[in-house]
């Protein structure tokens, strides 16, 4: 179960405990806030990308969408989501619980700083019936990541 694999991973900052199971399905940003008793956009939703040689993941917020023309000028590609037959393979979650601890190696992680607006956020842990609420700065800590990016439109203020 991919729950535990990403509970092995928190265990190494004693983070492991602090995973929140639900009684209900988080798999989608809506089903998740609801479950965790929060808005959408305080869900991060870790977004799985084919990269040029390993996969890619971004974590972003949850009302937020990727804005193909930074991705293609930060990566030198255009962004291609991984299909769904491959998440769990080529990551080591499947969708519903894709999050950002125990990944695959060689998976890079990039945080998008539409996240940073908001006290704490809830990534999955795993599965699709839990996650785990950090604070940006937490959520940098316990990853391994490539650190912050700005790839995401749809949630700055105009």
């Amino acid at each position: 179960m991919s729950v535990e694999r990403a509970s092995e991973f928190l265990s190494r900052f004693g983070m492991e405990d602090k995973i929140i199971t639900f009684k209900e399905s988080s798999a989608t940003v809506e089903l998740a806030a609801k479950a965790a008793g929060t808005e959408p956009a305080r869900i991060a939703k870790t977004l799985s990308f084919a990269g040029k040689e390993q996969p890619v993941l971004i974590v972003t917020a949850g009302d937020t969408k990727i804005d193909n023309a930074k991705f293609k000028h930060f990566f030198g590609m255009k962004a291609h989501m991984l299909p769904f037959a491959e998440v769990e393979e080529q990551i080591g979650h499947a969708p519903g619980g894709v999050c950002p601890f125990g990944v695959n190696e060689g998976v890079k992680v990039y945080l998008d700083i539409s996240m940073k607006r908001f006290p704490t956020m809830f990534p999955a842990a795993g599965e699709e019936n839990n996650a785990i609420e950090l604070t940006p700065e937490e959520l940098e800590k316990y990853t391994v990541n490539e650190g912050w990016v700005d790839l995401c439109k749809g949630w700055q203020e105009n």
